[in-house]
């Protein structure tokens, strides 16, 4: 099993969500953070200048099974992606157990 964590745009979290569902990953958990990230440089709108190292974002994790991990992050970058600098991150790591604390179901059965 892996854990997928992601850090996408605010304003992609609606697409990505519907892009998830459509290849059957119904359950993930998300969080609006703040973060820094590497772009020095403001962007002006209508006058204003905006950070853009300090924009809001949505923070996902998703557990999926090994086989699924290519489908997974596939649709992350395919629908996240806006070309601009800030689209975000994705991380992978390897996810030991998992526990339906319901049933008392481990391993993929514990996730599905």
């Amino acid at each position: 099993m892996k854990k997928v964590e992601a850090i996408i745009r605010k304003s992609k979290f609606d697409e990505v969500k519907k892009a998830l569902h459509e290849i059957e990953v119904n359950f993930f958990s998300y969080w609006d953070v703040t973060g820094v990230g590497n772009e020095k440089q403001g962007h002006v709108y209508r006058g204003i200048s905006y950070s853009t190292s300090d924009i809001q974002r949505r923070y996902l994790v998703i557990v999926v099974s090994d086989d699924f991990l290519e489908k997974t992050v596939d649709t992350l970058v395919d629908t996240a992606a806006t070309g601009n600098v800030g689209d975000g991150k994705i991380f992978v790591s390897d996810v030991i157990e998992a526990y339906r604390i319901r049933t008392k179901e481990s391993g993929s059965a514990g996730i599905n």
